[in-house]
């Protein structure tokens, strides 16, 4: 038997068995293999009560985005307890002055796991979570490798110095990744803020937005502060350098500043809002946005007016709703001297009671406001609470109403009527016959020349 088999098979076979022997199968190894075994059934066995513990967790004890952060861990919850019970089981090992090799490549392919798990249903941005997976994968690599403190190395070396600062690749890595990490963060506490603050009854939406902005815009800039301050970037040579670009940016950006401190005062003082009707030098119409820099003013034409905010500072403003909607109109009427003023006043009111628009409550008013040369003069007062629909229009239907009840009543609106007296009837009679005695003269005259020719 043993003629059949070549004696190279034999040699190769007691090799690697030898090589099994001193590389594989040895205790450390072993224990190793064991180790992870176990580990891994400790927590497949406790990964569903981690992981309803957690979304319990999120389901009483966060709101917006904290929910969706522990409901999304709650679902890597026992990758992430492997992940720990690895790192644990090798810092054992390390401490017993043995080589932790295949707890470390357990511990390398957890983590990717990990990592592009939470990337890819934390981060909402999908371009993002790929380049969190991408980056994960690279990491696993290089630590399988055992290649993560050569490349750190090579990193670091390729450097450049930029006055007392020295600049390198991995310094600009890590500033990259520990500013998106900051920014991220700043974003989903930003909205967390948002919400409750939406939830906060006391606040008008106004004072929810500015102040949902104003805290948005101190997160992003103390991510940017911590991000540069982590890497070791100096703040002060900043702060100089701002203060001197602030003031350029002042002198020659002043009407933008001034535009957007008055917004900001508007905003505080809540003397404009969104959906307010205002007038300002002619233009009337309903505020459809608030901007850093200007108002839109929507008229009743479909005209979309932007109004800087410094002129609804500055200027006098017709604010239609600014204590409460309800606007009153006014119609002026007149009625013949012979036309009875209580039937008029009568179906004036009834006129405006017709129109949908007008209030009950207040009621409408008809008064006698003059005795006119003409016409008995009188003014229907009404009220409405929605100025945004306009209020030509219902000022027109009020008064085709009134139109249509006179007509139909024998109520008559006089045209403009003028009286003459004559002091002296005598005087005026004798200039009369004066005049058509010399016209008559001249009309025989006349004719007797025709006659003679």
């Amino acid at each position: 038997m043993q003629a059949l088999v070549p004696i190279g098979w034999q040699d190769l076979a007691e090799q690697a068995a030898d090589w099994l022997e001193r590389n594989v199968l040895l205790p450390s190894l072993l224990a190793q293999a064991i180790s992870i075994a176990i580990l891994v059934l400790l927590t497949w066995w406790t990964s569903p009560r981690l992981q309803r513990l957690a979304l319990n967790l999120a389901a009483h004890d966060a709101v917006g985005p904290l929910h969706r952060i522990v409901a999304t861990l709650a679902r890597v919850a026992g990758w992430i307890s492997l992940l720990l019970l690895l790192w644990f089981a090798r810092l054992a090992f390390n401490g017993m002055d043995h080589r932790a090799d295949l707890l470390r490549l357990a511990e390398s392919l957890v983590l990717a796991w990990v990592l592009i798990r939470l990337s890819s249903t934390l981060v909402r941005d999908e371009r993002l979570a790929r380049a969190i997976a991408g980056v994960a994968w690279v990491i696993a690599a290089l630590n399988i490798a055992g290649l993560i403190g050569p490349v750190i190395g090579l990193l670091d070396a390729m450097a450049v110095p930029v006055g007392n600062y020295r600049l390198s690749v991995l310094l600009l890595l890590k500033g990259a990744i520990t500013l998106a990490a900051f920014i991220w963060l700043a974003n989903a506490l930003a909205r967390l803020v948002e919400q409750r603050l939406r939830l906060f009854s006391p606040l008008t939406p106004v004072m929810q937005v500015l102040a949902a902005k104003l805290v948005r815009l101190g997160l992003l800039t103390l991510a940017m502060v911590l991000a540069l301050g982590s890497i070791g970037v100096d703040l002060t040579a900043f702060a100089v350098f701002s203060g001197a670009v602030g003031v350029g940016v002042g002198f020659g950006l002043q009407k933008v500043v001034s535009n957007l401190i008055s917004g900001v005062i508007l905003l505080l003082d809540r003397s404009i809002k969104p959906g307010d009707v205002i007038e300002i030098d002619g233009t009337y119409g309903s505020v459809a946005t608030l901007n850093a820099r200007y108002v839109s003013v929507l008229t009743r034409d479909g005209k979309e007016y932007l109004i800087p905010n410094e002129e609804l500072i500055a200027e006098r403003v017709t604010n239609w709703s600014f204590s409460n909607d309800l606007i009153r109109q006014h119609v002026k009427f007149g009625i013949s001297y012979m036309a009875d003023p209580h039937r008029a006043i009568a179906l004036a009111l009834e006129a405006a009671r017709d129109v949908p628009r007008v209030l009950t409550n207040p009621e409408p008013v008809c008064l006698l406001v003059e005795f006119g040369g003409s016409s008995v003069d009188f003014e229907l007062r009404f009220w409405i609470k929605d100025p945004v629909n306009g209020t030509t229009n219902v000022r027109s239907a009020v008064m085709l109403n009134i139109w249509d009840l006179f007509h139909i009543n024998g109520v008559e609106i006089p045209y403009p009527q003028r009286d003459l007296t004559l002091r002296n009837p005598e005087a005026l009679a004798r200039a009369f016959a004066g005049a058509q005695r010399s016209m008559e003269k001249a009309t025989t005259l006349s004719s007797r020349a025709d006659q003679r020719n």
